[in-house]
């Protein structure tokens, strides 16, 4: 968190006394040196002491509180509610910030929305980030389109969403998700909290190569049935799945932990793609049996085909043979019997 640094009042001037007057060109000024430096600029509104105390031809600003916009010099559109919120704002525009020394350094940015003490505190020319909750965002200095819910953020980050502060918040409920059916990736969380989609294009990886014997590994594991414990599933419903400790054992890629570096879930996702490689490969084998089968079954088939064609030639030689031997019966002259009367 940061800290304020109360001793800069100290070095603001108190030269004029509180004016108060009727508007001119549509600017109000209410406070010692509220708008003092003011030239050519419209619609501007300054109440409290040195608010937009150096504006000169920025146009259409509200300042309420004490040093609010103090530095604004040319920014337009600025919005700034509270003691020295948006104090160092020079040109930025389009500023929208509530609460003490919110957007305090801010100088040239712009579209910013603050809202909370100190909220955005140390951005200097990070533009359309959005910060509510007391310091949230304070440690964003430069980066462009944040927004940060009760968090603090992380300096020169950028297009992140940040929401509740790690440790502090440990449940979150969210209106509109459970019982709402949508098409599209599965969302998945890494230890530290982000959300996003397990990427599979090749663009985000490195050192492929075929999974091969390493999803052997799933052989070993054993899947049980069991009931969240009360807190978590009051109902008690029947879960199906595997004990990540017993995971672990096994393969210890194969688990996810949590920030503490603890055991914590599984990584189903990859036990799925150790299924499918086991699947292929048992797939692939069954594939080389019935080719290996069909090629026997071919051969079979042949040779059955040539003891058909031996048989027949087999039976079409006894056919012959019978005719031969029917011919010569034919031909053979008839045997004659001699009587021998001595």
């Amino acid at each position: 968190m940061v800290l304020l640094a109360f001793s800069c009042f100290a070095l603001l001037p108190l030269a004029r006394a509180s004016v108060v007057g009727p508007p001119q060109n549509g600017n109000t000024a209410d406070g010692f040196d509220a708008l003092r430096s003011l030239t050519t600029g419209v619609l501007n509104t300054a109440i409290g002491r040195n608010a937009l105390l150096s504006n000169t031809t920025g146009s259409i600003n509200t300042a309420t509180g004490g040093s609010a916009l103090l530095s604004n010099t040319t920014g337009n559109f600025n919005t700034a509610t509270g003691r020295s919120a948006l104090f160092s704002n020079t040109t930025g525009s389009g500023n929208t910030v509530t609460g003490f020394f919110s957007l305090f350094n801010n100088t040239t940015a712009e579209r910013n929305t603050a809202n909370g003490v100190a909220a955005l505190f140390n951005n200097t020319t990070g533009e359309d980030n959005i910060a509510l909750g007391f310091g949230a965002g304070d440690n964003l200095t430069t980066g462009d389109n944040n927004i940060d819910i009760g968090n603090e953020g992380i300096a020169d980050e950028a297009n992140t969403i940040r929401i509740g502060t790690s440790g502090t918040h440990t449940a979150s409920f969210i209106a509109g998700i459970s019982g709402t059916a949508v098409a599209g990736a599965a969302v998945v969380v890494n230890a530290d909290g982000q959300l996003g989609v397990a990427a599979s294009s090749a663009r985000f990886k490195t050192e492929i190569k075929p999974m091969e014997k390493a999803s052997e590994a799933i052989l070993s594991l054993k899947p049980v049935t069991f009931r969240y414990k009360e807190k978590i599933d009051p109902n008690h419903t029947p879960q199906f799945g595997l004990v990540a400790e017993e995971v672990a054992k096994v393969n210890p890629a194969l688990v996810a932990r949590d920030a503490k570096g603890e055991i914590y879930t599984v990584r189903y996702e990859a036990v799925n793609a150790m299924l499918l490689n086991e699947f292929l490969k048992e797939h692939r084998t069954v594939e080389e049996l019935k080719s290996t089968v069909a090629k026997q079954e071919a051969i079979i088939a042949q040779q059955q085909k040539g003891m058909e064609a031996f048989a027949a030639r087999l039976e079409e030689q006894a056919s012959q043979i019978e005719k031969v031997s029917a011919q010569f019966q034919v031909s053979k002259p008839a045997s004659k019997l001699v009587v021998n009367d001595q």
